[in-house]
């Protein structure tokens, strides 16, 4: 347990209940937030601690270590507090399923430091853990077929070890992966990816990038757009088990260096 909102929510005299209902937010949300790890969303934070009378890093010290770009935080946090993710990737695997090693690869020639690389390796490895917690989120990916297949320079092995990874997390009770097959044609994934995070008040924010930067959008149009979007990229994917299958095949093809036929 997270004794200082603990102590902090004793002293004030406040429950989870009073606490949710002068944030606006379910009174679940308000009582996780004594658990270690949930730490509520940065437009929160402030008056959460202003209503506990504490000061933000003495409830969640934790933030100073946080490895993520400053830009990212607002969704890693979003991404902590969702009860569900929908998420498709073009070109990588969804980042929330990388093993190291590929994670290192897809940051292959950006302009940084030795020590930038291992923080945003680290960064991205450490949001892994909400697929472990006691609770985790619905996580439903699609990808491009094209993701199993594409080689990082030349290493099989990576690539052997990733989809194997991918084949286990595909595996987990909270995790649903598909695949869009390369026999389908045009469709709304090619315009890049996008997440999307249900949060536990029924609200939905998502999250795309492009070459420029990544923007995280809460509007309410915008968003809902992206719902049709993300429906209709899931309605060309192949079904969970011919997907399982697929990747197992494509582990295989880069331990082998044979290609499987899909």
């Amino acid at each position: 347990m997270n004794y200082a909102v603990i102590e902090a929510m004793t002293a004030a005299g406040l429950t989870a209940d009073n606490l949710a209902a002068e944030i606006g937010v379910d009174p679940k949300t308000a009582a996780r937030w004594a658990n270690p790890g949930h730490i509520p969303q940065s437009r929160h934070r402030a008056k959460v601690a202003d209503l506990l009378g504490r000061e933000v890093l003495d409830l969640w010290p934790g933030i100073l270590k946080r490895r993520e770009p400053v830009w990212l935080r607002q969704w890693v946090d979003w991404e902590r507090a969702a009860v569900a993710l929908k998420w498709f990737e073009l070109a990588w695997v969804p980042g929330l399923f990388q093993t190291k090693a590929y994670a290192q690869a897809t940051l292959a020639g950006e302009p940084l430091s030795t020590s930038e690389l291992d923080e945003l390796v680290e960064a991205r490895l450490n949001r892994q853990a909400v697929l472990h917690r006691e609770r985790p989120p619905l996580l439903i990916a699609v990808m491009d077929e094209a993701v199993l297949w594409r080689a990082v320079d030349g290493d099989r092995e990576l690539m052997r070890e990733q989809c194997e990874h991918l084949a286990a997390c595909a595996r987990l009770p909270s995790v649903q992966v598909y695949v869009v097959p390369s026999s389908v044609g045009m469709y709304p994934g090619l315009g890049g990816p996008l997440i999307l995070a249900e949060l536990p008040e029924g609200e939905q924010v998502a999250h795309v990038d492009s070459q420029a930067r990544a923007e995280v959008i809460s509007e309410t149009v915008d968003v809902a757009k992206l719902v049709v979007r993300w429906e209709r990229i899931r309605g060309e994917a192949l079904s969970r088990a011919q997907s399982l299958d697929l990747i197992t095949k494509a582990a295989e093809h880069h331990g082998s260096g044979r290609r499987a036929v899909a």
